[in-house]
């Protein structure tokens, strides 16, 4: 283990942020790296648990206490290959994973938990930086073809998988860059596209074979498909946006978040777009409905674009401070989280409605809104309108960004013909095969909009799901199947 009195001598300390004074005139990522002096007082901090809850706490199973030992050694070489043995992309949940582990944490019971996150960033950052990330070609093929439809993370993690398993694997991507939501969805001040671009650059040179503008199911049937390929995965995300169907709704100003955020990346990648085409909020009052992680990235990018004002609304009331008692560690509790750009410059509205869009000449100008109280009513919370609470706050951009509703049946999904579960999610079985032989789904299409980290977990179990079902055995490493294995004991 690391230092066995290391939790009792040193304190947490986080990764500092760029000042907002600073990081508000740009989009290079605010996270500044720490130094290996901190890092390694962090690693010591692990306590080596007789049960390490922070592994049930992590999607992918990571081996956490051993890469804390590492680095606290000063065996970063050795810490990486161990974080890689279970994530094909650190780099990415290093950047943009909330830490479930960090709230599994055993000395986060009485204590500020480890930095789980910090310490697994600065491993891959490390490893990029030092030359030790390389292609991993196969050293045979098996001549069996396997077609991803969907590059987002899923997809990725699927498709290097199976293709270090030998298996020939062509990724289809419907826009004209690979990464999905990574390259499109989350902005550059969270995850500088590098992080995706060097990865597929490795993957180019294990093999790996992309093809972007080819949106599966209209470029490519679903029987060009399978007659070019032994089995197809389904990873295309969760990209039905949930609407705000109220008065209103057609004004000019309303516009889904989704549609925002990948124009200011395309900007950022170097694209020209039409001024027709643009969704600017300088100079306006923004408001952004949705309190997630996307209604959290509006926020930071209107900053960006110079607002006037930023207000973001939540249907739901505020989340404590503090873990409630109902969710003891360590399970993930809902609490209130405010991210780097709610730092910036917003102000967070609570359990209020949207009532109606407000507007004169086809341009949205004002927003009508009430308060809301929460309720029990036989067991459930239920909402009530606040009588007298009715009030107008302006508004020249509204950013929608309640979520996603699952994924786009129609296209591919309607030519395969797979059934869908109650929710509208791609139905899978255990090894991720749909009700369709030879046809997997992984990721948001498969378990409804989730996490990037929970994304790459699918995404290797399905590919060893696929694997067995190509050459009936598989020695693919997967959660699920370290899960079993350590029932059995």
């Amino acid at each position: 283990m690391a230092d066995p009195k290391g939790f009792l001598k040193y304190s947490r300390e986080d990764e500092a942020d760029r000042p907002v004074a600073e990081r508000l005139h740009d989009w290079r990522e605010i996270t500044l790296p720490a130094a290996p002096d901190q890092l390694r007082r962090q690693g010591a901090r692990c306590m080596d648990c007789g049960i390490p809850f922070c592994h049930a706490g992590c999607p992918l199973g990571n081996v956490i206490p051993d890469f804390n030992d590492l680095v606290w050694r000063d065996q970063w070489r050795e810490a990486l290959a161990r974080l890689h043995a279970t994530n094909n992309f650190p780099e990415l949940t290093g950047r943009v994973c909330p830490a479930p582990c960090e709230t599994a944490c055993v000395l986060g019971i009485n204590e500020p938990a480890v930095t789980i996150k910090q310490i697994e960033r600065a491993i891959v950052d490390r490893g990029w930086a030092e030359g030790w990330i390389l292609p991993e070609p196969p050293a045979r093929r098996s001549g069996k073809s396997v077609a991803i439809i969907g590059s987002g993370p899923a997809g990725l993690a699927c498709a290097q998988q199976l293709n270090r398993a030998g298996h020939l694997v062509t990724v289809y991507e419907r826009a004209d860059r690979i990464g999905g939501l990574l390259t499109y969805g989350i902005p550059d001040f969270k995850l500088e596209k590098i992080q995706v671009q060097r990865r597929i650059a490795q993957m180019e040179a294990e093999g790996v074979r992309f093809v972007t503008g080819c949106h599966a199911g209209f470029d490519i049937s679903a029987d060009e498909l399978r007659r070019e390929h032994n089995a197809i995965v389904l990873a295309g995300g969760a990209t039905r946006p949930r609407d705000l169907p109220i008065p209103g709704r057609e004004l000019a100003g309303v516009h889904f978040a989704m549609d925002f955020l990948t124009r200011q990346n395309r900007l950022n990648a170097g694209d020209t777009l039409e001024t027709a085409h643009l969704i600017s909020a300088a100079g306006l009052d923004v408001v952004v409905i949705g309190g997630g992680d996307t209604g959290s990235d509006c926020v930071g990018t209107s900053m960006r674009q110079g607002a006037r004002s930023v207000t973001q609304l939540e249907l739901l009331p505020q989340p404590p401070e503090a873990r409630p008692s109902h969710q003891p560690w360590p399970y993930y509790p809902m609490i209130l989280r405010s991210s780097t750009s709610h730092k910036e410059g917003c102000e967070r509205c609570f359990s209020v409605l949207t009532r109606a869009f407000g507007g004169e000449d086809g341009r949205l100008r004002r927003l009508q809104l009430a308060r809301l109280e929460w309720v029990n009513e036989a067991g459930r919370q239920v909402m009530r309108e606040i009588p007298g609470s009715a009030y107008t706050l302006p508004a020249d951009l509204v950013l929608l960004a309640m979520g996603f509703l699952g994924p786009e049946t129609g296209g591919l999904i309607e030519q395969l013909g797979v059934a869908l579960d109650e929710r509208g999610n791609v139905q899978a079985d255990d090894s991720y095969q749909t009700s369709v032989e030879g046809v997997f789904a992984a990721g948001d299409m498969r378990r409804g909009q989730s996490l990037v980290v929970w994304a790459l977990a699918e995404g290797r179990d399905a590919a060893r799901g696929v694997d067995q079902w190509l050459t009936g055995r598989s020695d693919l490493p997967t959660m699920r199947a370290r899960e079993q294995s350590l029932a059995r004991r």
